[in-house]
């Protein structure tokens, strides 16, 4: 067994991530991130450190599952969503799952989307998952720091009225509003290991299975679309695709930007 592999081995026994369901070579990138924050010139290295020191595998663990993410990551996308939002209530209420939610701007974003394009609050219900209770966490908290790379002023702009969704703190900082997170319920899920949900008007799955190993794609996709009510939409990152025996239940509602429609049951 190579360094590597004890390394993961490790990771998987004194932690909650399991490591043997993502790509070599995505772990690689986030382990190596951490060595070199550890000056750790080798795997067996780190693995002492990791060994050693409890707050370094939490350090790796929030290194591995929360992925890149912002509000309203690809504007295009959430153009779309405005309108599933809005078609999904004219009648009735839309029940949304925000999946492997990371920090929580997924499900905000969604909400103030909802919000922004005049649906009452009544109307929305997002639920919102992940497998790191430590994102969790961070995610009801719902505040948010601009940094060099990521200006969250500018990712809001695409609301018409940012601020009303939003409390400012600091000079590049804001907290999610309380009548936004009323829309929001926060909970832990294994997309491959859990049970599936069930009704859902609207599910976003985006940029999960990018970092999956490929036999465990299938689950989590099976996982999500049996969560989906006929005539629901899932939402796919824009370099995601349906599978073989997955997209036979599904009509692109918009194949451009990875929107599927699930088919009635027959």
């Amino acid at each position: 067994m190579s360094d590597f592999e004890r390394l993961l081995g490790f990771v998987e026994s004194e932690t909650d991530f399991a490591t043997s369901y993502y790509d070599d070579s995505y772990l690689d990138r986030r382990v190596s991130a951490r060595m070199r924050r550890r000056d750790a010139d080798s795997y067996a290295e780190y693995l002492s450190i990791l060994e050693d020191e409890e707050s370094e595998r939490a350090e790796l663990l929030d290194t591995l599952s929360v992925n890149v993410t912002q509000f309203f990551r690809d504007q295009k996308v959430w153009t779309a969503l405005r309108d599933v939002l809005v078609d999904e209530t004219d009648d009735g209420s839309v029940a949304v799952w925000s999946a492997a939610c990371a920090d929580g701007r997924e499900p905000y974003s969604i909400a103030m989307l909802a919000l922004d394009a005049g649906i009452p609050p009544r109307k929305v219900d997002i639920l919102a998952t992940d497998i790191d209770e430590d994102a969790l966490d961070r995610a009801r908290n719902g505040r948010y720091e601009s940094t060099r790379t990521a200006d969250i002023r500018d990712q809001l702009d695409f609301l018409d009225n940012p601020l009303e969704y939003v409390d400012r703190q600091g000079d590049r900082g804001f907290e999610v509003a309380d009548h936004v997170k009323d829309l929001v319920t926060f909970e832990r899920h294994d997309l491959i290991t859990d049970d599936p949900k069930s009704g859902f008007d609207l599910v976003c799955c985006r940029n999960v299975c990018i970092y999956i190993d490929k036999q465990y794609k299938r689950p989590i996709l099976d996982t999500v679309s049996a969560s989906i009510r006929p005539g629901g939409h899932l939402v796919l990152g824009q370099t995601e695709t349906l599978p073989s025996g997955v997209k036979e239940g599904f009509e692109a509602a918009d194949p451009r930007i990875r929107i599927y429609r699930r088919q009635p049951v027959e």
